[in-house]
């Protein structure tokens, strides 16, 4: 996997595996799509340039596509994870799934 200035990693809590081909998009305050991607099948992804500039972005997890596969209801179609660019840190935002809750936390 190429390494870029954001990762993230998908847990489905309820199956306790990864989320695989979860699609993502990365988008910056002003709506611009700036990266697009799908997990692999240990639910992780490198998305986005090498840099991001500093401001606000968001991760928008298509969740409702993985339950779906899956045959699982869900009240989250989509999760979408805002958060701050303040200088060139490595980016981790991991997700922790479960069809009726979520919870993410900066990673390492």
């Amino acid at each position: 996997m190429r390494v870029t200035h954001l990762t993230t990693h998908v847990l489905d809590a309820a199956a306790g595996a990864p989320a695989s081909d979860v699609p993502v998009d990365l988008v910056d305050d002003r709506g611009v799509v700036v990266a697009t991607g799908v997990t692999d099948a240990d639910g992780r992804l490198s998305l986005g340039p090498d840099r991001l500039e500093p401001g606000t972005y968001a991760l928008t997890f298509g969740t409702g596509e993985h339950f779906a596969r899956t045959g699982t209801p869900t009240f989250y179609p989509r999760v979408t994870v805002s958060f701050s660019v303040v200088d060139d840190t490595h980016l981790h935002v991991p997700l922790l799934l479960s069809p009726f809750g979520y919870s993410t936390y900066r990673g390492s």
